[in-house]
């Protein structure tokens, strides 16, 4: 998140702080012109147009513009309690002024929702599964063994239980939006672009927002926290296999259910290295052809050279380091190749259907 002296929209805009209404919006389509995606090819239009449009969101608004002069005088005045309402509280912790703040006071236009971002966006999602690979050596994970685990992952927030706001179980409609999830900005006629939307910064497009964020996790209901896991692996594991925990992943926003925990077992002796996966997917792409070869009498040459090309790569790999299960891999490997050439299988025979129903039309 940028900064307090990065977040001059003054400056962003190129205009005074005495500037009026109407030269503020000048400058905004000025600039939007220069920088829109469909004009602007440059690698960090896109960003910069985003930033300008924040810029214009806030000093358009008379309301948030006083709000924006005022902090500007007195970037500490919220946590002496002077934050106005509907947000939260100054955080010392953090290097951003405004971190403590919805929109316009930072956390506009980011993707990810984090435990320090004060966005307002009443957005509820499932969490992600928390995928963790553990090495195991070809005994434990024929024997089974159990291990303990500690984990970083987003956890309810405790202060608001994962809703999201302590004084309040119900979003409001987003007041900048009125609930579309997009805001209307003109940027003149030049090159016809005219009126476009954009995703509404308070509400990041939901048209919902938290009624008076937590100050814990920003509205967003969960926050980072270190859990410990005792992973039972069984018996007669190999590489690949997984251990699932459900609902021990990541807290989903605002209140949603949370992912799970998925242990990824791996076992270096049964993996193959990348020579000998892509000689056993060049044999695997080569077998659906060389059935159709079989069917039809032609096409021999594709699929042996394919097969040649597989059995010389894993013929001249190590595979005497491997461990008895090797083969486990291997045959996925082969399965992948396979599953890619299907399609292409498939179309040559309607092809080959096609031509024949050609040339003897009359054949009955």
């Amino acid at each position: 998140m940028a900064g307090f002296n990065d977040k001059d929209y003054y400056a962003v805009l190129e205009v005074s702080e005495e500037a009026s209404a109407e030269e503020i919006r000048k400058a905004f389509q000025k600039k939007a012109v220069k920088l829109h995606p469909d004009v602007n090819k440059e690698p960090d239009a896109e960003e910069r147009f985003k930033e300008v449009s924040e810029a214009y969101a806030v000093l358009s608004d008379p309301d948030k513009r006083a709000r924006y002069d005022a902090m500007r005088k007195n970037p500490y005045a919220a946590a002496a309690g002077g934050a106005p309402a509907g947000y939260g509280r100054y955080n010392p912790s953090t290097s951003d002024p405004f971190a403590g703040f919805g929109f316009p006071f930072g956390g506009a236009w980011t993707g990810a929702r984090t435990s320090t971002t004060r966005s307002r966006s009443y957005n509820p999602k499932a969490g992600a599964d928390f995928v963790y690979t553990l090495t195991l050596d070809e005994h434990d994970a024929a024997q089974g063994v159990r291990r303990g685990i500690t984990y970083q992952h987003y956890a309810p927030c405790p202060d608001c239980e994962g809703r999201g706001s302590k004084t309040s179980e119900h979003p409001q409609t987003c007041s900048m939006c009125s609930g579309s999830g997009h805001i209307t900005v003109d940027i003149g006629t030049f090159m016809g672009i005219g009126v476009i939307n954009v995703v509404c910064p308070e509400c990041e497009g939901s048209g919902r927002v938290v009624a008076e964020p937590c100050s814990s996790c920003g509205g967003s209901g969960r926050v980072i926290s270190a859990s410990e896991m005792v992973v039972e692996v069984p018996a007669g594991s190999h590489d690949g296999d997984v251990v699932r925990m459900e609902g021990k992943g990541n807290a989903g926003t605002n209140g949603s259910e949370a992912g799970d925990f998925v242990c990824r077992i791996a076992v270096p002796t049964e993996q193959l290295d990348t020579r000998q996966a892509g000689g056993f997917r060049a044999i695997g792409f080569a077998l659906p052809f060389l059935g159709l070869a079989l069917l039809n009498g032609w096409g021999y040459v594709f699929p042996a050279l394919f097969i040649a090309l597989g059995v010389f790569l894993v013929a001249t790999s190590n595979l005497r380091g491997r461990g008895r299960y090797w083969w486990r891999n291997a045959g996925l490997a082969v399965l992948s190749g396979l599953s890619g050439s299907l399609p292409f299988v498939v179309m040559f025979a309607v092809m080959s259907m096609c031509t024949a129903a050609w040339r003897f039309p009359y054949v009955h």
